[in-house]
């Protein structure tokens, strides 16, 4: 049944909201191309606690970058509510398995499941099983995040490295079939509407409803655009009460004037 999940957005150390299409550098440089909606005084344990104290399940950490102060503050997430919060971002066969011996109860996986064959970038189901056998299926989040490409109409293709590049995946019934048999859950940001609050991905949605794999219900989470309380029914009804809805930098706790974190958790009670 749809619900709204809650998010935590690191980088360079702190909690934040940006503009999906502008995360184009590390946050390791001194580049500032990076458009910031939101960047908060408080530390990731306030809003690991937040969720916490309202039970919201199945909230996601994201460190967007490599610079060291992001695995601190994600460990200081996942140390206020261990075995509850999913972690991902510079997630590998490396170093999956210790950020779940740490407390996060998934890991989240997306450019390392990539290889580049003949100059194009491709997901390596040889990678995603490696992966898929060493974690366990119950605990794998594969992030099909994507952006929009008119291709004799609009389809949507998975952007891996920072949503930058563009894979040869189309999102279909069937590449998502197939993954599922390796994940427990999707995540899956509309980079192109990622931080500008003007709504959601409405075809995309109606999509994933359509193309769920049976058992998925419940375990798509659609990211980007969200701006009102009415947006979760929006996708209820888009997604036939299949795909979850995480909020950004339209809410109020992350500085947004246009959704009210408390009507969220209201929502989440009476549907």
């Amino acid at each position: 049944m749809t619900k709204f999940r809650g998010c935590i957005d690191i980088h360079s150390g702190q909690v934040k909201q940006i503009v999906g299409g502008t995360l184009t550098k590390d946050d390791i440089s001194n580049d500032d191309s990076t458009k910031e909606n939101f960047v908060s005084t408080k530390p990731s344990s306030y809003y690991a606690q937040l969720y916490k104290e309202h039970k919201l399940q199945g909230c996601h950490v994201i460190k967007l970058g490599s610079n060291p102060k992001n695995d601190a503050a994600a460990k200081l997430a996942i140390e206020t509510w261990p075995n509850n919060l999913q972690v991902g971002g510079g997630i590998k066969k490396d170093n999956a398995k210790e950020w779940l011996d740490l407390g996060a109860s998934h890991v989240i996986i997306t450019s390392w499941l990539f290889s580049e064959i003949e100059g194009k970038w491709t997901l390596d189901f040889g990678k995603l099983k490696q992966i898929s056998d060493l974690v366990g299926k119950s605990r794998l989040i594969v992030d099909l995040s994507c952006r929009t490409v008119n291709q004799n109409g609009l389809k949507w293709f998975v952007a891996m490295n920072k949503w930058q590049t563009i894979t040869t995946n189309e999102l279909s019934k069937e590449f998502l079939l197939e993954v599922s048999q390796y994940c427990d859950e999707f995540l899956i940001h509309a980079a192109d509407v990622e931080g500008l609050c003007n709504g959601i991905d409405e075809k995309l949605v109606e999509k994933l409803g359509v193309w769920c794999p049976v058992g998925f219900e419940g375990k798509i989470v659609y990211a980007g655009g969200a701006r009102s309380v009415q947006d979760l029914d929006k996708v209820k009804k888009l997604s036939s009460n299949k795909v979850d809805l995480t909020f950004g930098s339209s809410l109020d706790i992350f500085g947004g004037e246009l959704v009210k974190f408390d009507d969220l958790i209201e929502w989440n009670k009476t549907n």
